[in-house]
């Protein structure tokens, strides 16, 4: 679905609604299932800000265009949500261990001009295996 924004600010719900094609009473609906969660002005005005329009873009494009019911967009905006915190958690544990890497190598000598470092090698100890002994019949 093509953005039909200009600007930003908050919009009243009548202005939403004619942007978007849809009833006002969609919006109140979308509402009262918890879908959108637009602020409200001093007078209980609803102000839909552009996130709000871009969640009702996501919304939209899944009623509209997919045919998902209400119940399954707000298992999709649910799902959505939790896919963004794991992310911003995935890439708070990167940034740790990115920082914790540089600090590691920072924290060891650099080796003499000329000299190439080398690895020394690891040696492993056999294991040994128990004999299994077996009784003959």
């Amino acid at each position: 679905m093509a953005t039909k924004r200009k600007g930003k600010g908050a919009y009243m719900i009548s202005a939403v609604a004619e942007m978007y094609e849809i009833h006002p009473q969609t919006l109140r609906l979308y509402e009262r299932e918890g879908l959108l969660l637009p602020s409200r002005s001093e007078g209980n005005t609803r102000l839909y800000t552009d996130e709000d329009l871009e969640r009702l873009e996501f919304i939209l494009n899944l009623a509209r265009d997919l045919g998902v019911n209400i119940a399954g967009i707000a298992i999709v905006l649910q799902m959505r949500e939790r896919m963004e915190e794991m992310n911003r958690q995935m890439q708070g544990f990167v940034d740790y261990v990115r920082t914790e890497m540089l600090s590691r190598m920072q924290q060891q000598q650099p080796p003499a001009a000329g000299l190439v470092p080398i690895r020394r090698p690891v040696v492993v100890p056999p294991v040994k295996v128990a004999s299994v002994r077996t009784k003959k019949k």
